[in-house]
């Protein structure tokens, strides 16, 4: 069995080792040690794509997390996996902040509102929305703009939200809608996307 010590590592280090240890190394069963609920999501998540099964023990502060491969291939990374998906723009949006601009944070925050209310118009196009820093916590209940997350998640739009932040905000247990992340995941989806949008 291969195993990580990734305690005291920041994301994306863990998944990145762990990746290096299937993709580079062959392991087939793998053991990976955290110390932060972001990393445990964000390994598991990583395994899980992997088609490994996984299982999680707590011991004191530490997440140990078994990754057992089911065999046969491994699929392909995301950049790989989905540029098949011929003929059909991607247009990845990135808000690092809950609010536009600068000056007046009230005005901002009313901006912001009014911009994820009618991200929808983008149609089809609209491939991803990944929010970091600031912009996680639109995610969170409390959020002015959660029926519209959602709504947008149910139209089948990926959202990516960045674990690290959650995790640095306290709010890993209160997010309400997408995909607990992290940054190999968002820096895949920035190669596949045909546009990026920072805001």
């Amino acid at each position: 069995m291969k195993e990580i010590d990734a305690r005291g590592l920041a994301c994306p280090a863990p998944v990145l080792m762990t990746k290096a240890a299937i993709e580079k190394e062959g392991a087939n069963l793998i053991k990976i040690i955290v110390d932060n609920k972001a990393s445990k999501e964000n390994v598991c998540l990583f395994l899980e794509s992997r088609k490994f099964e996984t299982s999680v023990q707590m011991q004191g502060n530490d997440f140990y997390i078994t990754g057992k491969g089911k065999g046969g291939d491994v699929p392909a990374p995301l950049s790989k996996a989905e540029k098949s998906d011929a003929g059909q723009k991607k247009m990845m949006v990135m808000a690092a902040t809950d609010r536009i601009g600068y000056g007046d944070d009230e005005l901002g925050l009313k901006l912001m509102v009014s911009f994820i209310k009618t991200l929808k118009e983008l149609g089809p196009d609209l491939w991803r929305l990944v929010l970091v820093n600031n912009g996680v916590k639109l995610t969170v209940d409390g959020s002015q703009v959660l029926p519209d997350l959602k709504a947008l998640e149910a139209d089948g739009i990926r959202i990516l939200v960045c674990g690290t932040c959650l995790n640095h905000f306290d709010l890993l247990e209160r997010k309400q809608v997408g995909e607990t992340t992290n940054m190999l995941d968002i820096v895949t989806a920035m190669q596949v996307a045909d546009k990026v949008v920072s805001i």
